[in-house]
């Protein structure tokens, strides 16, 4: 398995206590697999029902965001590649 990547910047080098601060992240798996399931029911006369189909995701990704001083990261969003989160200096 390989191992996720990541990279960070925020929105400012400098921060003054009480500023909002912006971090945006981008990170991905190279072997998160995605895998697609097809169900079809076929009764004993060989009547079929329409085809439904699952998606899920094979080894997801979690993210976690702290620093060092202990102030909470709130996110604000994630699409799966690209996670935005905010916190105030």
């Amino acid at each position: 398995m390989a191992a996720p990547t990541v990279s960070a910047s925020l929105n400012a080098s400098t921060y003054s206590p009480g500023d909002p601060m912006t971090l945006t992240l981008s990170y991905g798996d190279p072997d998160t697999r995605p895998v697609t399931v097809t169900i079809v029911v076929t009764d004993a006369q060989g009547n079929s029902s329409a085809p439904v189909s699952v998606t899920a995701v094979i080894d997801p990704l979690t993210v976690t965001v702290s620093d060092d001083s202990g102030r909470t990261w709130t996110r604000i969003s994630d699409t799966g590649a690209v996670a935005v989160y905010r916190a105030v200096a």
